[in-house]
């Protein structure tokens, strides 16, 4: 059976200090219509290796900055990018590659549409009369 993209470093590193499997939760997919099949099944990182899109414990800066490029790289000949992306936002997922984004750039993006909703309703004059301007 298929693994979700990046399935085996959770489990990974869900294992206790005693050597015992830990528990570890279902990943979480964005509901999609059945004929459509999940998104990550055509996730092009489920062929590579699930290391390079979460950072080991302690990584130094210069080897995170070179391997979240590489997962990147990855991310970008990918043919659910797209999906990928809005997963990790809806969600959010907070470690990671995902999309392309790694957790800063998402919760960086996260910041600035919940900013923009916010202005949006704090506009004065931004009742219908004005939109239909």
């Amino acid at each position: 059976m298929p693994h979700p993209p990046h399935q085996s470093l959770q489990v990974a590193a869900a294992q206790s200090l005693h050597g015992r499997p830990a528990a570890v939760p279902k990943p979480r997919v964005p509901a999609r219509a059945a004929e459509d099949g999940p998104w990550h099944a055509d996730a092009v990182c489920r062929r590579d290796e699930a290391g390079l899109f979460f950072a080991p414990s302690k990584e130094p800066t210069a080897t995170r900055l070179s391997r979240e490029e590489a997962a990147k790289r990855v991310c970008a000949r990918c043919p659910v990018m797209v999906a990928c992306r809005e997963h990790a936002l809806l969600q959010p997922e907070p470690y990671g590659v995902w999309g392309g984004l790694t957790a800063a750039e998402r919760r960086v993006v996260l910041a600035r549409m919940r900013r923009r909703s916010a202005e949006l309703r704090q506009a004065p004059g931004a009742g219908p009369i004005a939109a239909a301007g």
